[in-house]
């Protein structure tokens, strides 16, 4: 039976590696964080805008529902 924790399998230089849930959302996390610096960096978006994006999506995403 697979492990539960086993987010995918990988083959690295012809070795199998699993790599868990944890591991990929922090590789995912790394990868997100070096991309909006480079972007800022650069002056393709702006850290403000951003920000004010990322607080409309999250009141979008996690609104509460509406009383009956």
């Amino acid at each position: 039976m697979a492990d539960k924790n086993v987010a995918l399998k990988m083959i690295v230089n012809g070795e199998e590696r699993d790599v868990t849930f944890e591991e990929l959302a922090l590789s995912n996390n790394l990868a997100q964080e070096a991309l909006v610096r480079l972007l800022i960096q650069k002056k393709i978006i702006d850290a403000k805008e951003l920000m004010d994006l990322m607080e409309l999506v999250k009141k979008e995403r996690y609104r509460q529902a509406d009383p009956e």
